[in-house]
């Protein structure tokens, strides 16, 4: 298995413009098309009306396109992600220990400002908000960010073994339950789809099918879901120590490889779970084929870019929103909110899964043109500045020389 996640990660291509390793923005911002298609279905239904669809009338052709969107791309574009976390986050603190910073508070403040604007975003807007989890992990990774390659690498396979273990025979749920969570998304439905705006607030902060404590899911997101998903993050700093993305084009083979195995592997583990919901290995089998598909898109997303031009219209657009990604994130909330709530347009449950496929794609095409003109005359997105001014402490977004110290113990970079 080590030799497996070796390969993978090193199959990653290199293209750089400056200080930045650009196929990481690009793969963020592929990464972030396939985060959409899998929310919109959330905007769409609900959270808990996925698992209810028959309650939205469902055609055969909404049956067969759940399941593919299930199988393909929800729980694998979102470790993704946590694996770009883990790389940039090893990278911008070896940015400041390169400059004689110390990386301790900035890093802090960076997972603090995350955290906020998760939990404003879940309050005001949605639900189904990932950045204060994000802050949250990070706060975790900070025990790990030292650690020497091998040493991720074996924790996060041990996690990977252990982790979807605890979802052996989960699917169990008492009549009572789904009775409960049954007559939710009954009135989520006529709440979601014609309330005002305070009324689905009102609905989103106070209704629960499961009875949970207020505060339980944050705490969930924040503290106990962090634990849950660290493998991925680890191999994400496992391959920026290794500097894994920075190798030439003639590492194609490898790509090839990973490709050829973890997307087959990934794709069959997740079509078990999803074609045999009633197995008590689907929980398991449906947590290991999300991470070993996202390894294996990673993989595939290297391969292509190894192949395009530098110039190529289409990997700018993926750089560009992939280096504004929380606020194209945020803003895909404020759009979709809008179109399916009934304060906007009041699509809720009203179109089938292929017709939000198609939205998505037409709205991360207009946020790719905006945001590749925005870069015209802005370095950063708007919600990229305010957190670097937060992390930095500074006007400009930029560390501050009077915070260098030298010949500081605590910055070695491994142990």
């Amino acid at each position: 298995m080590i030799i497996l996640i070796n390969k993978v990660v090193e199959q990653l291509n290199p293209i750089n413009t400056g200080n930045r390793v650009r196929v990481i923005d690009v793969i963020r911002g592929f990464c972030l098309l396939g985060i959409l298609i899998a929310n919109m279905l959330t905007f769409q239904y609900g959270m808990y009306g996925l698992d209810n669809m028959s309650l939205f009338n469902p055609t055969s052709l909404d049956t067969i396109a759940y399941q593919v969107l299930n199988i393909t791309v929800v729980g694998s574009f979102v470790p993704i992600f946590m694996f770009l976390f883990g790389y940039s986050l090893y990278k911008l603190r070896e940015s400041l220990v390169n400059r004689s910073l110390k990386p301790k508070w900035p890093l802090v403040r960076r997972f603090l400002m995350l955290i906020i604007l998760g939990v404003i975003h879940s309050l005001l807007l949605w639900e189904g908000d990932i950045l204060a989890f994000y802050g949250g992990v990070g706060f975790l990774l900070l025990l790990f960010v030292k650690r020497k390659p091998k040493t991720l690498i074996i924790w996060g396979i041990l996690l990977s073994l252990v982790i979807p273990g605890l979802s052996y025979n989960t699917n169990n749920m008492t009549a009572t339950e789904e009775t409960q969570i049954q007559a939710y998304v009954t009135k989520s439905i006529e709440i979601y789809g014609k309330g005002t705006y305070s009324e689905i607030s009102k609905f989103r902060l106070t209704e629960d099918p499961l009875g949970l404590p207020p505060g339980a899911m944050i705490i969930l997101l924040i503290f106990i879901a962090p634990i849950v998903m660290i493998p991925t993050f680890l191999f994400g700093i496992a391959a920026a120590k290794k500097e894994w993305f920075h190798n030439s084009r003639c590492e194609r083979r490898r790509y090839i490889w990973g490709t050829a195995t973890l997307l087959p592997l990934g794709l069959g583990f997740k079509s078990i779970a999803i074609l045999q919901p009633d197995s008590p290995w689907s929980g398991v089998l449906l947590a290991a084929g999300g991470q070993m598909l996202a390894l294996g898109y990673i993989s595939a997303l290297a391969l292509i870019l190894s192949y395009l031009s530098n110039g190529s219209l289409l990997v700018s657009a993926f750089e560009a929103i992939g280096r504004m990604s929380i606020t194209n994130y945020l803003m895909q909330t404020v759009i979709c909110t809008t179109i399916f709530y009934g304060y906007g347009l009041g699509w809720f449950g009203q179109i089938s899964i292929l017709n939000g496929f198609l939205l998505a794609l037409l709205i991360y095409s207009v946020q790719a043109v905006l945001t590749t003109l925005l870069f015209r005359w802005f370095k950063n997105g708007p919600f990229e500045r305010i957190l670097r001014m937060w992390t930095y402490f500074s006007r400009d977004g930029k560390p501050r020389a009077s915070r260098k110290v030298v010949n500081d113990p605590t910055l070695n970079t491994s142990v």
